[in-house]
C-alpha cells in the first residue's frame, strides 16, 4: 500500500484549513487516512503549519512520500535540515524557521 504524507481540507467555504495526513495514495482526498499527523491553516496572519515532528519522521522511514505541497512546508520549517543533526547527534538549537516572503501582487495589465 503506497502511503503519502498529505493535506486533507477541512473548513467552511472559502474559509479554507488543512490537516497533515498519512493516508493510501488511491484514497479521496478528504476521505480515509491512516493517521492524523498536523494542521495547516493558511488564512492565519502568520501562516501557521503544525505537525508532530516524530510520527512524520517515522512515516518518512518506512517509506511514505510527502506530496509537494507538504515537502514545501517541511521545508520552511527545517524539519529535513534537523533531522540530519538529530542522526549526527548534534546540537539543533540554531535552526529556527526560514521567514516567508512577502509576494507583493502582480499588477493587472490594462485593457487597450
Amino acid at each position: 500500500m503506497p502511503v503519502k504524507i498529505r493535506l486533507t481540507r477541512v473548513g467552511r467555504n472559502k474559509i479554507a484549513k488543512y490537516r497533515v495526513v498519512a493516508a493510501d495514495s488511491r484514497a479521496a482526498r478528504d476521505g480515509r487516512f491512516i493517521e492524523l499527523l498536523g494542521s495547516y491553516d493558511p488564512t492565519a496572519n502568520p501562516k501557521k503549519f503544525e505537525f508532530k515532528a516524530d510520527r512524520v519522521a517515522y512515516w518518512i522511514g518506512v517509506g511514505a512520500q510527502p506530496t509537494l505541497t507538504v515537502k514545501n512546508l517541511l521545508d520552511q520549517d527545517r524539519f529535513f535540515e534537523k533531522q540530519e543533526k538529530l542522526e549526527k547527534n548534534e546540537s539543533i538549537e540554531g535552526i529556527t524557521r526560514k521567514p516567508e516572503r512577502n509576494r507583493k501582487p502582480k499588477a493587472k495589465k490594462a485593457k487597450s
